[in-house]
């Protein structure tokens, strides 16, 4: 085989995304608790009806303090429906669109619903209702941003099969053929926080932004941070080439960490648990620099300098054992 002939996959076992469901369904929840509750918690500061459609700038159509809590509840009952089914019959050919869905619309009518809010706060009729000109321009980049970033964290289907073949401490690399070796790992219970955390940042923003309350936002900001903290050390992707070894991070596979081959001293598959490694997510202690997602097989990575990165993913027996052989290659090379 030449250069120029197609990539041939070493290995690409992968952990089926099972925190994926969950942590839609939480945002699920959550958005449907905020959808209710946003109108219900300044109803003491809201005319009945209240104002929900506006012609311009002015308003021209109301409905019931109840009716403008469960409408949108219920077309967001909708969407996770839809949603649902697109998972169901769809999931394969469109792996991200279900999420794209729920993010979209969970910000759309989180959004819409906020809005009204903040319109008719404290108004003695649904005719005096504010402009809704700049929330409108908001809520569609924020709309478009949610589903747009979330269909690209989820786009890539992922199989839990692998294929057979030779395991070993090193492999043989025949001349000319690029190899490459692919795992992800995901845990569900830091997805999970990671949905309810940033589920929090929403609610307690809107509540601001619509003035129920006020002198929150470092506290919105402290829980966004976590969130997307937690989230980022979520799940990870590590990825073996020629180049060396790369670990993503997060959804979106970034922040991103890089090893050449004359970087790595010895790779090696080991055994950990969450208490060796000090805790889930990402731990440093006596062991290196650990990504515990789950117990059980970790790829630990030494640099040069005996510095030991370690991270748990599946078929992490093969993943070393290509790192070791590139290594050795790689310094056969500058020798």
């Amino acid at each position: 085989m030449n250069d120029s002939e197609p990539v041939v996959p070493t290995a690409t076992k992968q952990r089926p995304r099972r925190g994926g469901p969950w942590a839609a369904a939480a945002f699920a929840a959550g958005v449907l608790a905020l959808l209710v509750a946003l109108p219900l918690a300044a109803r003491d500061r809201l005319p009945d009806p209240v104002a929900t459609h506006w012609s311009g700038s002015r308003p021209d159509g109301s409905m019931s303090l109840t009716a403008a809590a469960l409408f949108p509840a219920l077309l967001w009952l909708g969407l996770v429906a839809l949603a649902v089914a697109v998972r169901r019959f769809r999931g394969r050919q469109a792996p991200g669109a279900p999420g794209a869905i729920l993010a979209s619309g969970g910000v759309l009518l989180s959004g819409a619903q906020a809005s009204i809010v903040h319109a008719n706060l404290d108004r003695a009729r649904w005719q005096d209702a504010a402009s809704m000109d700049a929330w409108v321009i908001l809520i569609v980049l924020a709309t478009g941003a949610a589903g747009l970033l979330t269909w690209l964290a989820t786009r890539t289907p992922v199989t839990g099969a692998a294929p057979t073949g030779p395991r070993g401490p090193v492999m043989t690399l025949p001349a000319g053929e690029r190899l490459i070796w692919l795992s992800r790992t995901s845990n569900v219970w830091m997805q999970l926080a990671a949905a309810v955390l940033g589920l929090g940042a929403a609610g307690t923003a809107l509540a601001g932004a619509t003035g129920l309350t006020s002198g929150h936002w470092s506290l919105t900001a402290m829980l966004a941070i976590l969130a997307l903290t937690v989230l980022a050390c979520s799940s990870v992707q590590a990825r073996v080439t020629a180049k060396g070894l790369d670990v993503g991070f997060g959804p979106f596979g970034w922040p991103r960490r890089h090893w050449s081959p004359t970087d790595i001293g010895a790779a090696r598959a080991e055994r950990r648990t969450a208490a060796q490694a000090g805790g889930w997510g990402y731990r440093v202690n006596g062991l290196g620099t650990t990504l515990m997602l789950r117990g059980g097989d970790c790829l630990v990575v030494e640099g040069p300098q005996g510095h030991r990165f370690a991270v748990s993913v599946d078929d992490a027996e093969r993943g070393a054992a290509l790192l070791n052989s590139l290594a050795e290659r790689a310094k056969a090379t500058t020798a």
